[in-house]
């Protein structure tokens, strides 16, 4: 099983890059979920849930939920 980060809101998973991507395959695997969850909560996302994405049923399982450091604000 996959350990993601999940947007909450966008339904993106946090992506190997450091972007967002709506492709499970394309998104950063973590080893346990209170890794994903401390990274998760860095992140500039408001609502997260840790999920448990299985590559060859292509589901996923809820695993935890909390925010982020909230969504980034543009500046001019």
């Amino acid at each position: 099983m996959n350990i993601l980060i999940e947007n909450a809101e966008s339904l993106e998973y946090l992506g190997a890059n450091g972007g967002w991507t709506k492709n499970a395959i394309n998104a950063r695997r973590f080893a346990a979920t209170g890794l994903a969850f401390a990274a998760a909560k860095q992140e500039p996302v408001g609502k997260f849930n840790i999920v448990g994405y299985i590559t060859e049923t292509k589901q996923f399982v809820n695993m935890d939920h909390g925010r982020g450091k909230g969504t980034e604000t543009k500046t001019a």
